[in-house]
């Protein structure tokens, strides 16, 4: 069984400056999270701006990926969508394609209630991936609250949650009631943060990881967070947390992804451009990112 624990990268997709997508830099930057030492990669997600990719370039992007990491990472592909057959087609299609996992959000704009939200994820597990459920209500405008994450948690195929609340308490619960009672089971249910600043407290609180922005740019520090952290080895971990917070800041200084693919273009990694509706950085952000990148020798 794949394991979904440590230091996971949510790639972005390097565009070239017509705004086609750059390929070749997608192949490098997966050679760069490899080399680095991350735990797992998660193409398709927010952060490679997957509301602006088409069905032919996600194609090509998981074939990369997983050609590229299969066998050693693990692959987990964004499959969201706020309608659940859309969805269903998309987990269907990482699944055929070699992912190891699908990504699902919970669905945006539409807002569903209890019901639907249970019925949606039920649908993702009958495909047969794995399915991680993806909190993030500041994007969807949707909580999943404990009781119904618990109703969720049950569904078979269903084996854990980027938790993005930033709600301490119930990223609490859920680990505490969700996660802990299975954690020596053939049934784990992986609770990893969506949140760069929350990756500590969550594992300290018995969470497994992050999948994470930042580690974009600096893969083995993020590694080497959550590599302390999950040994128990706080002091270490609380070190490189407090070295790690002035990148967090800057790098949701504005919308993600903006911020960490001009931060990935001036380290001399491919990036480029994000795709409209996304803009350019602020001039004066980008002297406050410059900076930060400087301060910590990043360029």
């Amino acid at each position: 069984m794949t394991e979904f624990r440590g230091a996971f990268t949510a790639l972005v997709t390097p565009m070239k400056e017509s705004g086609e997508i750059d390929y070749d830099g997608f192949h490098k930057l997966i050679e760069f999270q490899i080399k680095e030492g991350i735990d797992g990669i998660v193409p398709l997600g927010t952060t490679g701006e997957n509301p602006t990719l088409d069905e032919s370039e996600e194609e090509k992007l998981i074939e990369i990926a997983v050609k590229d990491a299969k066998g050693k990472i693990p692959v987990i592909v964004g499959a969201g969508s706020n309608d659940t057959r859309h969805m269903i087609k998309y987990a269907e299609r990482a699944k055929k394609m070699g992912a190891d996992a699908a990504l699902v959000v919970t669905p945006y704009y539409n807002k569903p209630n209890d019901d639907g939200l249970l019925r949606h994820f039920e649908e993702a597990a009958k495909v047969g991936i794995p399915i991680i459920v993806y909190n993030i209500a500041s994007r969807t405008g949707r909580n999943i609250p404990i009781a119904l994450m618990k109703e969720i948690a049950k569904i078979p195929g269903i084996c854990g949650v980027k938790e993005s609340s930033q709600d301490i308490v119930q990223i609490g619960d859920i680990i505490r009631e969700i996660a802990l009672p299975r954690k020596n089971t053939k049934d784990k249910f992986w609770v990893l943060s969506g949140d760069d600043p929350f990756t500590l407290p969550l594992i300290s609180m018995g969470g497994e990881g992050v999948i994470s922005v930042i580690s974009n740019l600096v893969p083995a520090k993020v590694k080497a967070l959550t590599s302390a952290a999950l040994k128990g080895d706080l002091e270490s971990a609380r070190a490189i947390h407090y070295e790690l917070v002035p990148l967090i800041k800057a790098a949701f200084i504005e919308t993600n992804p903006v911020p960490i693919k001009q931060a990935l273009c001036w380290a001399g990694l491919p990036a480029g451009p994000a795709r409209l509706p996304l803009g350019k950085l602020s001039n004066a952000n980008a002297e406050v990112l410059r900076k930060t990148l400087k301060d910590m020798g990043i360029i």
